[in-house]
């Protein structure tokens, strides 16, 4: 049973996320999570979500130098197709746990079977920092 003041994951998600298609090349999720300074891209499969790639993937799969174009290294061969998704109403504590459990860094959150927004571990330590220190936590209840 969950305790009604417990925020959804909506509250505290990033909306609306950067993301990339599985037949993108390796170098472009780089490039992409470069400028926007984020580690973690939703990836689309026919427009629909069908999995998700970490910075920490890329680097297990190439290391830490830049991947040259002409190397056939496809975001579909590194993500993870069985990502942890959420319907963006479900309760907050029941993800981070979750997310905790999997030793997972992030999770996607859906509308109606569609990308919504994600969730990181980021965005938890934002919400309970401001939490600690006596601010009323804010975020937009979201798509």
């Amino acid at each position: 049973m969950h305790d009604a003041k417990i925020p959804t994951v909506s509250r505290v998600m990033t909306a609306f996320p950067y993301s990339i298609d599985h037949d993108a090349h390796v170098s472009a999720a780089r490039v992409l999570m470069t400028e926007h300074s984020v580690r973690h891209l939703p990836v689309m499969v026919d427009g629909r979500l069908g999995g998700v790639i970490s910075d920490r993937d890329i680097g297990l799969a190439v290391g830490p130098d830049p991947i040259p174009e002409k190397e056939d290294l496809w975001v579909r061969a590194i993500m993870i197709s069985d990502p942890y998704a959420v319907d963006l109403h479900t309760p907050l504590d029941q993800v981070l746990l979750e997310m905790a459990s999997r030793h997972i860094g992030c999770a996607l959150v859906t509308r109606k079977g569609k990308l919504a927004g994600i969730f990181t571990a980021t965005d938890a330590c934002h919400f309970f920092g401001r939490y600690l220190q006596g601010e009323e936590p804010t975020g937009d209840e979201a798509a």
